[in-house]
């Protein structure tokens, strides 16, 4: 069966439920507590997409613009999976829990391992960006081994597990069905995932060239504060460079050292994609056939 050219089609998981994306339209779908499956549909101007058809630029702009999605079909996807109507998310809240996560996510990830590589080897850039790349790997590695134990994320894992299928079928020609679905991986190319490595090991080589082309400050304070507003300053060029390592991996795995490079990202995704049910599959495909405007006889469309 040919494959289908649908390289703009992605999505991603939220709470009981899919987020796809196909274009300037927008569609998440969510099993409520009682089994039923909503779903809502958000089009996007052709304005918002100019920008992501320059290369090195449209990684961060994609990036920023999927930030922002994110919250807001998250917090669509949190209440409608939410039965008492005291504990749903406001937008503000949602928003809150965004930013403080990434602030802790920046911190973390960026600048901890950065601070603990130059404390350790003074004076030696080389040393310190290295134990910095690895600090910074490991840290990755943990917090997602550790998440992966929380129920509440398994259930995000499987809904993972569910888009990546669906996309495959979508992207082989197959009617979308949870059977036809069900037979594909859960290991996807494009993954978010893989992105996210792809950006800690981009960082490595980005962040040991700005360390020996700018000059260093005389005192440690600074040096210290140059290393870190660097590092979060640098990151919408990283996001930049890796997208487009990443889209050109996911075009080319027929090459056997494309393989090679893309293989660990896949393999760090038997980590936050699981095997889901047919019933996760189900609303999966809503998403999908929602975002791709076919007709859908198994969920309610609304309004909000």
């Amino acid at each position: 069966m040919e494959r289908k050219k649908c390289a703009n089609v992605g999505g991603q998981a939220v709470i009981e439920g899919v987020m796809m994306r196909n274009g300037s339209l927008l569609a998440t779908a969510v099993r409520k507590p009682n089994g039923e499956i909503v779903y809502k549909k958000t089009v996007f101007s052709d304005k918002r997409t100019k920008f992501t058809k320059i290369p090195f630029i449209r990684g961060a702009v994609i990036l920023f613009d999927s930030l922002v999605m994110g919250i807001k079909e998250l917090t669509f996807s949190a209440n409608q999976s939410e039965e008492n109507e005291e504990e749903q998310l406001s937008n503000k809240e949602a928003i809150m829990t965004t930013v403080v996560s990434l602030a802790l996510g920046v911190g973390l990830f960026i600048v901890l391992p950065s601070l603990i590589g130059g404390f350790i080897f003074k004076g030696n850039r080389i040393h310190a960006n290295f134990m910095e790349a690895i600090l910074r790997l490991v840290f990755f590695l943990i917090y997602i081994w550790g998440i992966s134990f929380s129920k509440d994320v398994k259930r995000v894992f499987e809904y993972h597990g569910a888009e990546h299928k669906t996309i495959y079928a979508y992207e082989n020609g197959e009617e979308l069905t949870p059977e036809n679905a069900g037979r594909y991986t859960t290991l996807h190319p494009r993954c978010g995932t893989s992105f996210l490595l792809i950006v800690m090991l981009t960082a490595i080589i980005v962040f040991s060239a700005m360390d020996f082309i700018i000059p260093v400050p005389a005192t440690h304070l600074g040096r210290v504060l140059l290393k870190v507003v660097l590092r979060v300053v640098l990151m919408p060029l990283i996001a930049g460079i890796s997208y487009e390592i990443q889209r050109y991996s996911s075009n080319h795995l027929d090459k056997w050292w494309v393989k090679i490079l893309a293989a660990p990202g896949l393999e760090l995704q038997k980590i936050t994609t699981k095997e889901p049910d047919k019933s996760q599959l189900e609303v999966a495909i809503v998403a999908m056939k929602a975002a791709l405007g076919q007709e859908i006889d198994n969920a309610t469309e609304v309004y909000k």
